[in-house]
């Protein structure tokens, strides 16, 4: 029953919009401040005790008074020096109310503070409630513009995602024209003497774009769906080029079903075919392993790193610039990413931890 009961209390708390959350937590954490200070000062627990409680309430509705005040069309929860301004003379204004709240609560209960005149009475408990309530406000507006700085990043970001979505959308259903042109071209020259590769390589393309244009609206695929699709996207190429181009892909047996977002490898795949070098064949290997919470992956081709992006064409849309964006807005704070020449070979690593985030 205790439990229920703690269960309810906790659900009508949570319930409570935020403001009025840190209104009770915070002004209850002041009552109890409010009450020892009492305590030292009147020598008397139960007036203490009365005292506070009558004064609590009136904190909580002032308080919720200034907020109105600072929320209004005026002011729009800005600080600035005509706010500063209106913080003290509100603050002050508030405070005599709530001195007054006590130093009536005292009257009728006819008891006075011992050895206090009557200005220090009023006096000594204004300026405790100026700093209090001149606190409270300025806490209320540094918090304002925390969350419209949170929020307005948070803004940022979901545009930042859309656009890189709508991207990925626009890319995925506009493949490279010359991939598509000499894929159907190697496809229509295979037909007449080796109808069976030329049906392989069909195969190969139809998977690919199965893979491309199913993951419009799926943003996380798992590690073996992901190299489902560049296989597919390796075995058209490898028609094209081939014993020029030899393909290794190792995913280990634990990294298989975990999740990775969708189509972050292929661009990094076709830079390896699109760009590695042919001279004595073209070698490109795909390592992806787990290490603890991480994926490890590893892209590895022939050829060297071209600072002056070279003289072949590359093609508007997913590049390295937009892998990293994707990845800070995927993996944020949780990913590495390298791209370094090794011994006539480009390689590519990445760690991404956890599971990515939604990207739209």
């Amino acid at each position: 029953m205790f439990s229920v009961a703690a269960g309810t209390a906790g659900g009508w708390f949570g319930s409570l919009p935020v403001f009025w959350r840190a209104q009770i937590v915070g002004w209850s954490l002041f009552f109890v401040l409010d009450l020892v200070n009492r305590l030292l000062t009147y020598h008397n627990a139960a007036l203490a005790l009365v005292v506070s409680l009558v004064v609590w309430p009136c904190l909580v509705l002032l308080s919720t008074g200034l907020a109105a005040i600072y929320s209004s069309r005026k002011i729009g929860n800005r600080l600035t020096a005509w706010s500063l301004a209106l913080i003290v003379l509100l603050s002050a204004s508030a405070a005599l109310l709530a001195v007054s709240v006590g130093f009536i609560t005292r009257q009728i209960v006819g008891w006075d503070i011992p050895d206090w005149t009557l200005l220090e009475q009023i006096a000594v408990p204004w300026f405790h409630y100026v700093l209090a309530l001149g606190a409270w406000s300025l806490c209320y507006f540094w918090i304002h513009a925390e969350r419209a700085k949170q929020e307005e990043h948070k803004h940022a970001m979901h545009a930042e995602a859309e656009a890189l979505r709508l991207e990925l959308e626009e890319l995925r259903l506009q493949l490279d024209p010359h991939f598509l042109f000499n894929a159907l071209n190697g496809v229509a020259e295979e037909i007449p003497e080796h109808p069976q590769a030329a049906l392989t390589m069909l195969r190969d393309l139809t998977g690919y774009l199965r893979h491309s244009l199913d993951g419009i609206n799926q943003t996380v695929v798992t590690v073996d769906a992901e190299v489902g699709g560049l296989m597919a996207y390796l075995g058209v190429q490898k028609a094209r080029f081939g014993e020029r181009l030899r393909t290794v892909i190792h995913v280990s047996h634990d990294a298989g079903e975990r999740r990775i977002a969708s189509f972050l490898l292929q661009p990094l795949i076709e830079n390896a075919v699109k760009h590695g070098r042919r001279d004595h064949g073209l070698d490109v290997h795909l390592d992806i392993t787990v290490d603890g919470d991480a994926l490890d992956v590893t892209i590895t081709n022939t050829g060297t790193l071209d600072e002056t992006g070279g003289a072949r064409r590359r093609r508007p849309g997913i590049g390295l610039e937009n892998v990293r964006r994707r990845l800070s807005l995927l993996y944020p704070g949780r990913h590495a990413f390298t791209l370094e020449g090794r011994d006539d070979n480009v390689v590519v690593t990445m760690k991404l931890e956890g599971e990515p985030c939604p990207a739209s």
